[in-house]
């Protein structure tokens, strides 16, 4: 029994395959427009997470500066730098001295001989915090913020998140993006699938009368089409992930430039193996969704003539 399963499942998706190919160009057409659509929230995911490669995760753009009072003593301050680093949330907290801060003004400011008519060192010491990854968050940081604040030591806290945090909401609200276009143009594909598989059915009125008029039921004849729908849909998700290879190998060169005017090495990533599988699975779903959808409404429509 299991062979003859087996086996009329292959005949089925052979024949299927053997009819897409007797119609090249209906067939190619069909496939391009499912792969354009599937690409689009390929892309955006691709956008996505090459954008939260290029910022490092946020974690290490992510710091605040501890300014401290004149007069605070530094052992004094190292002491507060030894209780901020227990707390939670705080990957690391370092002591900038003001004599420190001093040589790298002199050195970067090009105030160096104007400095030297001063009689004190007029720079505070500075305690410089960089959060941890689950600290990061615009809560943590608010939080954080605030424990800092209410030292009687500090004079001022400056935190150098607020770009990240946008940054990192913008990405928040791609994401929602992609989403919603995934299921719109999963449906656009399901709807597009289903419409082919529709006239298919009707182009073969004749041979599905004859079929079950010698007996062959509803699910024999609606394999041959279920397994067309996938390979529409399995076919139009390589077409899809050939268009993001494309536009990948276009842009790496222009991308690898512009991140070298910056110090960076980012070089642009395309579409992982889960990414691929992904794509490749959820095509093929909508494939027989949509076929299977479209042999349900009209398949119990065309009975035999006797």
């Amino acid at each position: 029994m299991i062979t003859i399963w087996i086996t009329r499942h292959v005949q089925a998706l052979l024949g299927s395959l053997g009819r897409l190919v007797r119609n090249p160009l209906s067939t190619l057409l069909t496939m391009l427009v499912i792969g354009l659509a599937l690409s689009l929230p390929l892309g955006l995911k691709l956008f996505v997470s090459n954008a939260q490669v290029a910022t490092g995760g946020f974690a290490d753009a992510v710091d605040m500066s501890v300014f401290f009072k004149p007069g605070v003593s530094l052992d004094k301050v190292q002491q507060l730098a030894r209780s901020a680093r227990q707390r939670s949330g705080v990957a690391s907290a370092n002591v900038i001295t003001s004599d420190e801060a001093l040589v790298e003004f002199r050195k970067y400011s090009g105030f160096g001989d104007a400095l030297k008519a001063l009689p004190d060192n007029p720079l505070p010491h500075v305690l410089h915090v960089t959060p941890t990854a689950d600290g990061s968050s615009p809560a943590a940081l608010d939080a954080l913020q605030r424990y800092f604040t209410a030292w009687p030591e500090v004079d001022l806290v400056q935190s150098d998140a607020d770009w990240v945090l946008r940054f990192n909401a913008i990405l928040v609200l791609l994401e929602r993006v992609l989403l919603i276009t995934a299921i719109l143009l999963g449906i656009g594909v399901a709807a597009v699938i289903g419409n082919t598989i529709r006239l298919e059915i009707q182009g073969r009125r004749a041979e599905i009368e004859v079929t079950k008029l010698v007996g062959g039921s509803n699910a024999f004849v609606r394999r041959p089409f279920l397994y067309t729908g996938v390979l529409y849909g399995l076919t139009g998700g390589l077409f899809a992930w050939g268009i993001s290879a494309g536009a990948r190998a276009a842009l790496a060169d222009p991308v690898s430039r512009l991140s070298g005017l910056y110090g960076s090495h980012f070089a642009l990533a395309g579409p992982d193996p889960h990414d691929v599988g992904v794509l490749l699975l959820g095509a093929a779903v909508l494939g027989w969704l949509g076929a299977f959808i479209s042999t349900a409404r009209h398949l119990w429509r065309i009975q035999p003539r006797v």
